[in-house]
């Protein structure tokens, strides 16, 4: 994986806590080989374990893309977000060689924000396999769909959203988002995740 962005951050932030891998697995939940994978630029993770990592860190999701935080509002140019990440749209324990999720930050290095805004454009999956893996955390998510289609699928219930589309839901509830077709979407994603 050539931009480790995360994992590096990841590495950084529990070296400055002095933890090792094995204290940060007992704080966050996650697997001592889940967390050097993701440290080594080994495996790009759904979000459900990076949520984990950041609630055992005490921190925000957030943290693991800022530079340099800043008190103020912080604006964001058309075309200046940053392009920040590569998760797996899969299960904690199911991911792609690939990020299926291409996550740009619209509100990089806010201090002490309590959203994650994002625009995420979200790939078509490459296998035909039609099994889906739902994950869950603790919060909510809202979601509005820019470009293209895509479907939700939210508990036992599944969501087709097109162009103009949102959807707002707990994400505690097992749900999984996906490209509908061979084109990919791209959506505005906001997410809440308590730290507590």
């Amino acid at each position: 994986m050539s931009d480790n962005r995360v994992g590096t951050k990841l590495r950084q932030l529990r070296e400055d806590r002095q933890w090792t891998v094995d204290d940060l697995a007992d704080q966050s939940e996650v697997s001592s080989g889940m967390i050097q994978q993701i440290e080594a630029g080994d495996l790009i993770p759904s979000l459900t374990p990076l949520l984990r990592i950041a609630r055992g860190m005490g921190v925000r999701l957030g943290t693991f893309l800022d530079d340099d935080a800043h008190q103020g509002p912080v604006v964001v140019r058309a075309g200046q977000g940053r392009a920040m990440a590569r998760f797996s749209g899969g299960s904690e324990h199911v991911h792609t060689p690939d990020g299926t999720l291409k996550f740009v930050s619209v509100a990089p290095d806010k201090k002490d924000r309590h959203m994650e805004p994002f625009l995420i454009d979200v790939q078509p999956s490459n296998s035909e396999q039609s099994e889906t893996h739902l994950s869950s955390h603790e919060g909510e998510e809202f979601i509005y769909v820019l470009e293209g289609s895509l479907e939700v699928a939210y508990g036992k219930t599944t969501e087709r959203l097109e162009a103009g589309d949102s959807i707002y839901y707990d994400s505690v509830v097992p749900h999984h988002v996906r490209a509908v077709g061979d084109q990919p979407a791209k959506i505005l994603a906001v997410v809440y995740a308590p730290l507590v």
